[in-house]
């Protein structure tokens, strides 16, 4: 499928200069399917995430990214935002439009990527949302991708170059019975859990996560209709 011209136009002309000013290093980006529907689901600790998730799955895929509605009031950064693809998201309510908007990009066999933290978190333990595993269970077969941001944090911190690094995991399906809320905490414990110490408060989040997951995991083992 031929991107749209605009969208060719801003990523040829921003994805050397990020990753130069970056340093961006991309692993695992075999683990993203270069076709089909899939659902990039990332950590969430700078406003430049979906940029950088952009960017690192250049060349593979087009990433829609699900970003809050606040970053369009500069103009600037809404014509770059819009020609990347990027959706607004109203936080706050659940926005009906943005998401049926994904799934269609998902029943297009395109990529959506989201945050399921909803809002940037700089490394500290935050409630997740259950509207990303829900994506992924919208349009059968669709396998979630976890992927881990590091360094996002220091994009503007001049003259002082960040070290931008973006691994992406092996792709997951829905476990059966397994509920949205429980497949997004799955794949965003894998995230933080695996994250080096140089992530803030990388310790106190993997407790918390741990906690979480196994709290799930005794729900669903009383009752599977729990989900």
């Amino acid at each position: 499928m031929r991107l749209p011209w605009a969208y060719r136009t801003v990523m040829t002309a921003g994805t050397p200069a990020v990753r130069w000013w970056g340093r961006l290093r991309v692993e695992g980006l075999e683990h993203v399917p270069a076709q089909g529907p899939v659902v990039l689901m990332a950590n969430h600790d700078s406003a430049w995430d979906p940029v950088v998730v952009g960017i690192a799955a250049a060349g593979r895929r087009q990433v829609r990214a699900l970003a809050k509605d606040t970053l369009w009031k500069n103009k600037a950064v809404a014509w770059v935002l819009d020609h990347m693809g990027q959706i607004p998201v109203s936080r706050g309510r659940g926005d009906a439009a943005a998401l049926a908007t994904a799934v269609g990009v998902l029943e297009g066999g395109g990529c959506i990527g989201v945050f399921p933290e909803g809002t940037v978190s700089r490394g500290r333990t935050m409630k997740v949302f259950s509207g990303a595993g829900r994506l992924a269970q919208a349009v059968p077969g669709t396998p979630v991708v976890g992927v881990r941001i590091l360094g996002s944090t220091d994009v503007v911190r001049f003259p002082k170059r960040p070290r931008i690094s973006v691994t992406f995991f092996p792709p997951v399906q829905p476990e059966p019975g397994e509920s949205a809320l429980g497949l997004t905490r799955r794949v965003v414990a894998e995230v933080r859990s695996t994250a080096p110490p140089q992530l803030p408060g990388r310790a106190k989040a993997q407790a918390k996560f741990r906690q979480l997951v196994a709290e799930h995991d005794a729900k669903r083992a009383a009752d599977p209709k729990a989900g």
